[in-house]
């Protein structure tokens, strides 16, 4: 579907860092210890642009997808670097697709992707403890809640004290079934009817892998 200017509600992440955090009461985070933690690669620049202003420090959570046999398109599982597993029950049983298959193929993508990108991020250390600690996750936009999910269930494995979400941009299903399972959300557009994420960003390109080390190794 083309664009259409009147959606585009931001220039690009930048300009949707800055308006998610004017949407942040500004001394909510005060006496607090925080960790700001991305979800995806585009999150990790609008969680940089929030750890800055707030004064936290930041990581990134590295989740991946879990397919369907037979069908590329269609997500029915996440696994995060922490090996939870969020499986999307309805789908499964849709398409007659077994749990054991799921679990298998959460290992494989465990192995084959989340270790590497371990070792690509963190020369294959751990996310950072957040232990006792309030986590704010944060990422470009919320299509669905999957994402959300296995990071929430993974932040509470750590041992996270309070867990909050924060994105320029929700699906408002998403927000409503979020807002049950986290201590809050920030977010300056909840969608009713959402599209795509191209739809309302003006300039969305894939950010380079080296401003991404760059802003990773600031944390170190």
């Amino acid at each position: 579907m083309p664009k259409n200017s009147n959606h585009n509600y931001f220039l690009d992440r930048e300009e949707a860092a800055e308006k998610l955090y004017d949407v942040i009461p500004r001394d909510f985070f005060d006496n607090r210890e925080v960790v700001v933690v991305a979800l995806s690669e585009g999150g990790v620049l609008i969680a940089d642009s929030i750890a800055q202003k707030l004064g936290a420090t930041m990581d990134i959570l590295l989740i991946e997808s879990i397919i369907a046999p037979n069908n590329p398109e269609l997500t029915i599982a996440k696994v995060s670097e922490t090996q939870e597993i969020v499986i999307h029950g309805a789908l499964i049983e849709a398409f007659d697709i077994s749990e054991e298959f799921v679990y298998s193929e959460a290992k494989r993508v465990y192995d084959d992707k989340v270790l590497s990108h371990l070792y690509k991020y963190r020369k294959g250390g751990t996310l950072q403890s957040v232990s006792g600690k309030a986590v704010l996750l944060v990422d470009e936009c919320v299509e669905t809640d999957f994402t959300a999910i296995v990071a929430i269930k993974s932040m509470i494995a750590m041992g996270a004290k309070n867990i909050y979400i924060a994105t320029p941009i929700m699906d408002l299903f998403s927000y409503e079934s979020l807002l049950q399972i986290s201590d809050g959300i920030f977010c300056s557009h909840r969608i009713r009817d959402y599209i795509s994420i191209e739809y309302y960003y003006e300039n969305l390109e894939r950010p380079e892998f080296s401003e991404l080390e760059r802003i990773m190794r600031s944390y170190e």
